[in-house]
């Protein structure tokens, strides 16, 4: 079995699972968050009046924090009413950050656990060797009331990537291209399970980004062993009660992929869809009034020093924002003890409060007709960022940093 077969066997209590069965599986940790955590009480009410292990379940506020209509504020307290209501501990609602980097920041992720969320970005706790995934309301309700879901086992992509990366080329650039290769919806329903040198070099931040944006080719899940930094990580937040899932040696994969990053340019995916991506060259010029700096996917330490770098002693140009949201509290004061916030301030950004920020086209950076950014999030659809008819780009921090200094789309080494 491979890595995702496994832990799915186990969560089953089965010995042996293939892709393509259906299984009820144990549940270690379900979360939601302002904007989905409402609807799952809704669906969850009438199923039951008590949950199955308020311990189990975490409870975010990013999306909308703080409350930028009446519609949310009444959300955040309905979230507030039914943590109380049910015993939940574990409700972050003072703006410690986002949920994908509160959950693994907080230690709520462990390796070879099986975690759901009613957000589609939850596969981002594969890079620490969980099978985590996102669900709808209704199956997340279920979940709070039973503690289990069914899952059907997905067919299993290998994803080798190997090679060193280049000078301004990141974590970012590594999946974009892996999209591009895919297609949107080339993974879909699939695990991609990451192997190969450039993987195991990298750092729990830049692993996150990676299985962050395996949902953008449609994946079920985005699953990585976990290399001595991730250990790291984990023995910081006194998680050592683990076992580490590997696949075994004659492991079935649909699919091998194989990637050499060392020639890997910055890549920029153009609108409207994350596949369509291309180098930073080949769009070099393009002017921008937005820049955002931030999200589940690049809102990390590791992501503003990147940024830092390019930015350090330069200034925004005068007709674009650029906006940062670091993703958690924790990163927002570690990016002020080592100057990093200075550097971005000096630099005459917009420095906001942990969140989701403009993101998902709702807070915060909301674009009006024609408009164009440039940003580390994960998505580009049509309309993602406020007006249907503006235009985002995504592409990594250094990218964002150098094309908010020039005011069109930027190879960072040209700063």
């Amino acid at each position: 079995m491979n890595i995702t077969e496994k832990i799915l066997a186990k969560h089953a209590g089965l010995d042996e699972v293939s892709a393509n069965d259906t299984v009820t599986a144990k549940v270690d940790i379900a979360m939601s968050h302002d904007g989905t955590t409402p609807p799952t009480i809704k669906v969850f009410e009438k199923l039951t009046d008590k949950v199955w292990d308020p311990e189990k379940i975490v409870l975010v506020f990013d999306h909308n924090i703080p409350a930028n209509t009446i519609g949310s504020a009444n959300f955040q307290q309905v979230v507030r009413e039914f943590a109380k209501k049910q015993k939940i501990n574990n409700i972050y609602k003072q703006g410690e950050g986002i949920c994908h980097q509160v959950l693994p920041e907080m230690g709520h992720v462990k390796p070879s656990s099986l975690i759901v969320g009613a957000d589609s970005h939850t596969c981002t706790y594969g890079a620490f060797g969980a099978f985590s995934t996102g669900l709808g309301a209704t199956d997340l309700a279920l979940v709070y009331a039973k503690g289990e879901t069914w899952l059907n086992v997905p067919e299993s992509l290998k994803i080798n990537v190997n090679g060193k990366l280049p000078e301004h080329t990141f974590s970012k650039d590594v999946i974009l291209n892996i999209i591009k290769t895919l297609g949107s919806y080339g993974g879909t329903y699939k695990s991609l399970e990451f192997h190969g040198d450039t993987i195991d070099a990298m750092s729990p931040d830049a692993r996150m980004t990676i299985t962050n944006m395996v949902i953008e080719c449609g994946a079920k899940n985005g699953i990585m062993i976990p290399n001595k930094q991730t250990r790291e990580y984990l023995a910081q937040r006194n998680i050592t009660d683990y076992e580490i899932t590997t696949p075994d040696k004659d492991a079935e994969y649909e699919k091998t992929y194989d990637f050499n990053v060392d020639d890997l340019q910055p890549q920029v995916a153009c609108p409207h869809n994350v596949d369509n991506v291309c180098d930073v060259d080949k769009i070099q010029g393009t002017t921008i009034n937005q820049a955002v700096l931030g999200s589940c996917t690049n809102g990390r330490y590791e992501d503003l020093a990147q940024a830092a770098e390019i930015l350090k002693g330069q200034k925004v140009h005068e007709d674009v924002q650029l906006l940062v949201f670091p993703a958690s509290r924790k990163i927002y004061q570690d990016a002020i003890d080592t100057g990093i916030i200075q550097t971005l301030l000096e630099s005459n950004t917009i420095i906001c409060n942990p969140g989701c920020g403009p993101c998902l086209g709702a807070h915060m950076g909301v674009m009006d007709d024609d408009m164009k950014a440039i940003s580390t999030t994960n998505r580009n659809f049509l309309g993602r960022m406020g007006s249907a008819k503006s235009y985002v780009y995504l592409s990594n921090p250094q990218v964002v940093a150098a094309s908010a200094i020039t005011g069109e789309i930027t190879n960072p080494s040209e700063i």
